[in-house]
């Protein structure tokens, strides 16, 4: 018993040397040797205070005991307060965990953090096709912002005050600038594919412009791109007279619903595409319109010429010239000195054949424009056919009624028929207008020729009596 106290008080004694030791080791090597080490200083000082203790007289040795013995006892009363301390600590922690545990469990599901959550995947979802994006990525050390509000969405632990922070000023940022025009440095993605640094204009998350041309939005990189077909000249002149602009009201095209409308807008077809959907038949249309036009403008200008000259005529009727119907036919029953003494019959005949020999001049083009018109609805007609049968084709051959693949065949014939169409309409009023001038012309010259007619007989009675 004796020397079982003994060694207890050397342990007690050596333990805060090997602690020290031990906490001085930087590798497991040097822990092994300080641990060797160590253990020869204990063997050595346990020698020592043993050769001590047998040395010393019996009162110094009772003394020595008693000294060992409270030190032990001290020591033990520290030891066991410590562990009934950690006891109760460990209790206390794990109660403490259990209703961390429970209120945070509580508030993921139901509350605060359950409702930040879905809010960041809503708010994940407008970011990623708003072209806002583009301007903010890449210009921190930060997650993306798109990338941070997903895994914030998923995230299953408690999140911490810096997150929140984030969320709202994301949303904060994408409604600050939703209401800006800004310009900055961006990457753009050219149509042959390449990535050039320009200077972006946005208004918005509507528009951008770079270098005088509109820009679409890549939500899948994140990214703005040149649009392959631009808007009419009239836009592009907006468009480059905006971002030139420094100060004041300037007009500017923009797209209310985020860049949907523009590029419908930049799909549809120009005048020279519609006309080669037309194909084959559009092409006979637009000649047989053309040579219509042609026709009709020629003898519009004609009859406005001959209707000036007749015009002009009527004003001199004593003095009959060949420049115009009204003085040919003048001249030609004025022509004959015995004109008088002919028969009415005969007289009246000359004057028609006068009058018939003008007609078809006024009349020309006529019957090529009616030709026209009736044959524009019927090629119509045939293009129309045709593009029907181009799209029960493509669903035969494909064996589906895909809207896709019937649109080039009903586009054909729906651009056969308006094409069709629109060059009857325009000739059938042509051909009506042509015909009323011609009609006035020739009513000229029926009354002018009668009056001649008249004035002849009028003549020869007063010969007669």
């Amino acid at each position: 018993m004796r020397t079982r106290i003994i060694f207890i008080a050397l342990i007690s004694l050596a333990a805060p040397l090997f602690l020290a030791t031990a906490n001085a080791a930087a590798t497991l090597d040097e822990l092994l040797q300080q641990t060797r080490n160590s253990r020869e200083e204990e063997d050595q000082n346990a020698a020592l205070n043993a050769e001590k203790f047998n040395n010393a007289s019996e009162a110094d040795q009772a003394r020595m005991l008693r000294e060992t013995t409270a030190e032990r006892d001290a020591r033990a009363a520290v030891a066991k307060s410590s562990a009934d301390a950690y006891s109760e600590n460990e209790i206390r922690i794990n109660g403490l965990n259990a209703q961390l545990r429970q209120k945070a469990s509580e508030l993921g599901v139901g509350e605060v953090f359950g409702l930040a959550r879905q809010v960041s995947a809503d708010v994940a979802a407008v970011l990623q096709q708003s072209m806002i994006t583009a301007q903010f990525v890449n210009q921190s050390s930060q997650e993306d912002r798109v990338t941070f509000l997903r895994t914030f969405s998923e995230s299953k632990t408690v999140p911490v005050i810096t997150e929140l922070e984030r969320v709202w000023l994301e949303m904060q940022k994408e409604m600050t600038e939703s209401g800006t025009v800004a310009s900055f440095d961006s990457g753009v993605v050219q149509p042959n594919g390449d990535r050039v640094s320009a200077k972006v204009t946005r208004i918005g998350p509507f528009t951008a412009i770079a270098d005088g041309k509109f820009l679409g939005y890549l939500s899948s990189l994140s990214t703005l791109h040149v649009l392959t077909r631009q808007l009419p000249a009239k836009f592009m002149e907006i468009a480059e007279g905006f971002q030139n602009a420094t100060t004041g009201y300037v007009q500017a095209v923009v797209d209310p619903s985020r860049g949907v409308l523009l590029s419908m807008y930049v799909e549809r077809p120009t005048i020279e595409e519609r006309i080669d959907l037309g194909a084959e038949v559009g092409y006979v249309i637009i000649a047989v319109g053309v040579a219509g036009a042609l026709a009709f403008l020629f003898q519009v200008f004609y009859l406005l010429y001959v209707r000036i000259a007749v015009s002009l005529q009527l004003r001199n009727l004593d003095h009959p010239r060949r420049g115009n119907p009204l003085g040919r036919v003048m001249l030609a029953f004025q022509g004959e000195p015995n004109r008088i003494e002919e028969d009415v019959d005969i007289a009246e005949l000359r004057i028609s054949e006068a009058v018939l020999h003008e007609v078809p001049k006024l009349e020309r083009f006529q019957a090529l424009l009616r030709l026209a018109v009736a044959a524009g609805p019927l090629l119509g007609l045939v293009g129309t056919v045709w593009g029907m049968i181009l799209t029960f084709q493509s669903i035969t051959e494909s064996g589906s009624s895909d809207p896709k693949l019937m649109a080039t065949g009903i586009g054909q014939a729906m651009i056969a028929t308006v094409l069709g169409l629109g060059i009857a309409i325009p000739l059938l009023f042509g051909n009506a207008g042509l015909a009323s001038l011609s009609r006035s012309l020739v009513q000229i010259l029926d009354e002018q020729s009668a009056g001649l007619l008249a004035e002849s007989l009028e003549k020869r009675r007063r010969a007669r009596s």
